[in-house]
């Protein structure tokens, strides 16, 4: 049995409950490992040698030693060689923690002092809690109503900054049914130490009984649909082209043109900035005639029209009700409604409205 596999049963850790926490975990123990070999190596090498080459007698003339090409060089390509090794491994685990997957079930997420809200896509509302079916890809789309805040599952060995005014991401697979902690790892205030919640993990069965036995409420796309139409959004931004504004069917992801001759990829950063600052980025062949819906729109509803938008795409191309949109920089993806009534926040569960 390796020192790897030895250290890993040791309970300093939390338990593994996500696809990323097994080779997190390796590659942690393995810096750790590294350390400490090293540490102790030249830790004893200069005991040795202060001991070997010490002065013996006052009038000592020890013999000058001029060097060992050989030797230095062992000791600077070895590093180099296990640095790169290291650099390695992380950049693939960086690369597979922030690639998202395509198929992977998507839950917005907001941020707020100081309380985690989630919505789920059939419309299902949570405060403080985050139920998860077993063994499914999950996405999470995060954004913060007010300062900085971090969403962190320890036994997922998942951790990212949810940030006000931007969309970030981040995405796992549970792999252990059970409950785990969840806080907000970026202090935010005066009672940040409350922000915290759980994450329940349950079998695929008792999670499809989970949904239907919440509250019914609108999908996130389908509250944004009405949310579209109640703006007049649709009367300039029509599922063809030929409105005062540029069509939106299917624009989600796609490369959109400027009017200054670049693109810009149409991802939920730059949804969100066109509803805001529509004037930021113009779409060649409009005019800057859309209004600013600055302070008009909660971050909740900016996050409804955002998930219809995308549903367009879906659709392919039916649009009954599409947001008014122009361009804006990009982020993350899409975070739907989410409640705007506070709950305490060391307490969760689902929101009814």
């Amino acid at each position: 049995m390796s020192l790897l596999t030895i250290l890993l049963q040791v309970p300093f850790l939390p338990e593994q409950a996500s696809s990323f926490a097994q080779e997190v975990d390796m590659f942690y123990l393995s810096l750790w490992a590294l350390t400490i070999f090293f540490s102790v190596a030249v830790a004893v090498a200069a005991l040795f040698f202060m001991l070997k080459y010490r002065r013996r007698r006052i009038d000592e003339i020890p013999e000058q030693v001029e060097g060992a090409m050989a030797l230095e060089i062992t000791w600077t390509v070895i590093p180099f060689i296990i640095s790169l090794f290291i650099f390695g491994w992380g950049a693939k685990i960086y690369y597979q923690m922030y690639t998202e997957p395509k198929d992977a079930m998507e839950i917005f997420v907001t941020g707020k002092q100081w309380m985690w809200r989630a919505q789920h896509p059939d419309g299902i509302r949570e405060i403080n809690q985050l139920h998860l079916p077993l063994g499914k890809r999950i996405k999470l789309t995060m954004t913060s109503e007010d300062v900085l805040h971090s969403y962190f599952i320890p036994a997922f060995r998942t951790k990212a900054d949810v940030v006000p005014g931007r969309y970030t991401m981040t995405w796992f697979t549970p792999t252990k049914a059970g409950t785990y902690h969840l806080f907000c790892a970026e202090y935010c205030g005066t009672q940040h130490s409350g922000m915290i919640g759980n994450v329940i993990v349950l079998e695929p069965s008792e999670y499809q009984q989970w949904l239907a036995g919440g509250p019914k409420e609108a999908s996130p796309s389908a509250t944004g649909q009405k949310l579209f139409a109640s703006l007049a959004c649709n009367t300039c931004h029509y599922d063809k082209d030929g409105g005062r504004g540029p069509s939106l069917a299917g624009v989600f992801g796609s490369q959109v043109k400027l009017e200054n001759g670049t693109t810009v990829l149409a991802d939920e950063g730059y949804l969100r900035e066109s509803i805001l600052n529509p004037g930021a980025r113009i779409v060649a062949g409009f005019q800057p005639v859309m209004p600013t819906f600055q302070g008009q729109l909660s971050e909740e509803q900016v996050l409804q029209l955002i998930a219809y938008i995308k549903s367009i795409g879906a659709q392919d191309g039916a649009v009954a009700a599409s947001p008014a949109v122009s361009p804006a920089p990009p982020t993350a993806k899409a975070s739907p409604a989410v409640p705007t009534t506070p709950a305490p926040a060391a307490q969760g569960g689902q929101k009814k409205d």
